[in-house]
C-alpha cells in the first residue's frame, strides 16, 4: 500500500494505459480520479474498478480545454480534499503524412498529447502543497526516443513530452514535486491496434503480419503489458522514487537500446 490515502487524477483513465494505471493506484491504497472527454470510457473504467472492489471518481474532461481542465482538478479536490499524484496519460494518434491536405490530426495530436499535459499540470500545480511529495507522470513513447515515417505529430508531441518534463522538473524541484516521463513500446490498447491496422493498410498485408513484424523489432519478442507500465507508474509515485525527477524511463523491451534511447 505505498500510496495510502495519496490522491491522484488521471487523465484517460478509462481504457488501456490509463486504466491500467488508474487500477495499479488503487491496490496500492491510493484514492483515485480518472478523466476522459469519452463517457463511454468513464463507465468502462468505473465498472473495471468496481469488479476489482474499488470506487474511483469519474469525471468527464476535454484536456484540450482550459476551463473543463480547471473544472475537473477543482473537482477531485472538492471530493477529496487535496491533489497529490497527476498522470497525464490522454493522448491520440494517427498518421499525418506530410502529404495530408488537411491538417486538423496534426493539430489534435498536439493539442491533446502535449498541450493537454501543459494545462492539466499547470491547473494540478495550484493544487499540490509544497514539501508534500507531489508527483507529475507524463505519458511519452519509443516514440518520443526516435522517429516513424508518417507519424510526425505523434514523435514531435512525445518528443515534446520529454522536453516538457525535463523543464518542469526544474521549475518545481524547490518545491518537493517530481515531473518524470514513461516510454512504453507496442503494448496491447485499443491505440495500439488503430496503429497497427493503419499501418498494415498502407504496407498492403494482414494485421496479424504487421503485428507479427512489429514484435520483432522488440528485443523481448513481446509486446509490453499495460500493467508493467502501471507498476512502473506506482514506482516513480511512491516514496520510494523521491530522488527521481526530469527523467524519461523507458518501458521498452530493449527497443530503444539501439538507438540512442
Amino acid at each position: 500500500m505505498v500510496l495510502k490515502d495519496r490522491v491522484a487524477l488521471v487523465t484517460g483513465g478509462g481504457t488501456g494505459i490509463g486504466l491500467a494505471i488508474a487500477l495499479a493506484f488503487l491496490r496500492e491504497g491510493a484514492r483515485v480520479a480518472i478523466g476522459s472527454r469519452n463517457p463511454a470510457h468513464l463507465e468502462a473504467g468505473s465498472k473495471a474498478a468496481r469488479e476489482a472492489g474499488h470506487e474511483m471518481l469519474a469525471i468527464q474532461t476535454d484536456v484540450t480545454e482550459p476551463i473543463s481542465v480547471r473544472t475537473a482538478v477543482e473537482g477531485v479536490v472538492s471530493r477529496y480534499g487535496r491533489l497529490d499524484i497527476l498522470v497525464n496519460n490522454a493522448g491520440v494518434s494517427g498518421r499525418t503524412p506530410m502529404t495530408d491536405p488537411d491538417d486538423a490530426r496534426w493539430h489534435a495530436i498536439l493539442n491533446t498529447n502535449l498541450t493537454g499535459a501543459y494545462l492539466c499540470s499547470k491547473q494540478a500545480l495550484r493544487q499540490m502543497k509544497d514539501g508534500e511529495h507531489g508527483r507529475i507522470i507524463n505519458l511519452s513513447s519509443v516514440l518520443g526516443r526516435f522517429g516513424v515515417p508518417g507519424y510526425a505529430a505523434y514523435c514531435a508531441a512525445k518528443h515534446g513530452i520529454i522536453g516538457f518534463t525535463k523543464a518542469l522538473a526544474l521549475e518545481v524541484a524547490a518545491r518537493g514535486i517530481t515531473v518524470n516521463a514513461m516510454c512504453p513500446t507496442w503494448v496491447d490498447t485499443d491505440m495500439a491496434r488503430q496503429g497497427i491496422t493503419e499501418t498494415a493498410a498502407l504496407l498492403g498485408i494482414s494485421m496479424e503480419e504487421f503485428r507479427r513484424q512489429a514484435v520483432k523489432g522488440i528485443p523481448i519478442q513481446r509486446m509490453v503489458e499495460a500493467s508493467e507500465v502501471g507498476d512502473l507508474a506506482v514506482y516513480l509515485a511512491s516514496p520510494q522514487a523521491a530522488g527521481i525527477t526530469g527523467q524519461a524511463v523507458n518501458i521498452c523491451g530493449g527497443a530503444t537500446a539501439g538507438a540512442g534511447g
